[in-house]
């Protein structure tokens, strides 16, 4: 076959992370002559980028690796491909199950892609690997884990044109919560070096993005292997200094991890918005324990205290876990009531369920299903009441708004980040633009929804 005619699509499941992993897969494709199509229908090889995190996540990388398979009789579509991590974390296993995949390939194929698809549609076959914990390949200690690391740059292809893109500035994580598999199959924690993180975000400004929404497994810790945990402080000025960018937003913070000079560099440094994406996951102390986490009620509303201390409009959202191994009513109870006070903006409700190969599927005093259905239907319906209130809040308040949907006149402020949080939509005679930024004053909202009128 011509390596001129050969087309790939790819499909992306998951987190923000798994989109940079898929545009840098798009980029290694490109340069070796594969053709990039949007539609797997018009692709010989479709690659499902899957997430492996929750199981209604591995669910809908199943349902699109099967959807793929369907494609094969149209007589364009060749091969459908797993990557990513639910591929990286059952490996073989997931070969066994699911023989509708071609092949299924693990993070240490990415490097060669290009040659293992070209091997996969010249009708040959790939043994899937199997899995293993990445936290074993790199040494215990962070700071010699940078060591012999390739100083050579990722090629990255944007699937998607917008004004805001993920910027990945590390990967892997070093904690040990007792109910996340990510770091078996995402590997130990990794700070990508600062002057790759730069390079790659004057880059993305050259393409027409403006804004960097910064992405790791935690965040919070980059910089631990530079035995210097305030690179990311003296990191966030130079990026705000690229033509082009107009804001800099940081996800997932561990709350355990902040520290006053971080809280102060994401409320003062230009163009950095104050937006926290903290990970309570709990509030109850006990609960918090048995999750390998710290914390408490009063310690988290004394961190909310300290951030609107400083940025009273700060945003702040976070997700939680109802129905952990071991939660008492009362333990419950206690987190509603942490919710009721902690004025977020956006909250992530979620049941507890197994995850294989986690300390807490060892764990005794398993929650019964029909009181955790219970517990997150409760908790959902209390969380969208706090969160209108605290929508309610913001009328009066002036907005920046970017705008993404020039048809619905719909974006985001700074207090609102992409695709998970709340939105903002512009009332005026005026038509503005994907990728307009707006002065806005809020009128009233819709849910957790802003309407807001330009100034």
């Amino acid at each position: 076959m011509s390596t001129e005619s050969r087309t790939v699509a790819l499909v992306t499941l998951g987190c923000a992370r798994n989109e940079v992993d898929s545009e840098e897969l798009a980029g290694r494709l490109a340069a070796d002559g594969w053709k990039l199509v949007d539609d797997p229908a018009l692709a010989q090889v479709a690659v499902i980028n899957t997430c492996g995190f929750i199981e209604s996540a591995k669910k809908d990388s199943v349902d699109a690796l099967l959807e793929a398979h369907s494609l094969k009789g149209n007589g364009v579509t060749q091969a459908v491909v797993a990557v990513g991590c639910m591929a990286e974390r059952y490996g073989n296993e997931l070969a066994s199950a699911l023989p509708e995949a071609d092949a299924i390939l693990g993070f240490d194929d990415y490097q060669d892609i290009s040659a293992r698809l070209q091997t996969i549609i010249g009708g040959g076959s790939i043994a899937a690997h199997k899995p293993k914990d990445r936290r074993a390949l790199l040494p215990i200690a962070p700071a010699d884990r940078q060591a012999g690391r390739s100083s050579a740059a990722t090629p990255r292809k944007l699937l998607v044109k917008a004004p805001i893109a993920p910027l990945k500035i590390a990967s892997g994580c070093d904690r040990r919560c007792s109910f996340c598999a990510i770091p078996m199959f995402r590997g130990s924690f990794v700070s990508r070096r600062p002057n790759e993180i730069i390079d790659e975000a004057k880059w993305l400004a050259e393409q027409g993005v403006s804004e960097l929404f910064l992405v790791s497994e935690n965040t919070t810790s980059y910089g631990k292997d530079f035995r210097d945990l305030q690179v990311l402080e003296n990191m966030l000025p130079e990026l705000a200094r690229i033509d082009g960018v107009e804001r800099i937003r940081l996800s997932y913070l561990q709350p355990a991890e902040m520290r006053p000079s971080l809280i102060q560099a994401i409320t003062s440094v230009p163009k950095v918005v104050p937006y926290f994406d903290l990970s309570f996951q709990h509030s109850s102390g006990t609960v918090l324990r048995r999750m390998r986490r710290f914390g408490d009620t009063d310690s988290f509303l004394h961190l909310l205290a300290q951030i609107r201390a400083i940025s009273p409009e700060a945003g702040i959202r976070s997700n939680v876990i109802v129905g952990f191994p071991g939660e008492t009513q009362e333990e419950f109870d206690e987190l509603v009531n942490f919710l009721s006070q902690a004025r977020l903006d956006a909250i992530g409700v979620f049941g507890y369920s197994d995850e294989d190969k986690t300390e807490a599927l060892t764990l005794s005093d398993k929650v019964d299903q029909e009181i955790i259905n219970s517990r997150v239907e409760q908790l959902s319906t209390l969380v969208d009441q706090f969160l209108t209130e605290r929508a309610q809040e913001r009328i009066g308040e002036q907005v920046q708004v970017l705008i993404e949907d020039e048809e619905l006149q719909e974006g985001r402020a700074d207090h609102q980040g992409p695709e998970v949080d709340g939105s903002t939509t512009l009332i005026s005679r005026n038509k503005y633009r994907v990728g307009e930024y707006v002065n806005a004053v809020v009128t009233d909202v819709s849910g957790v929804d802003l309407v807001a009128t330009p100034l």
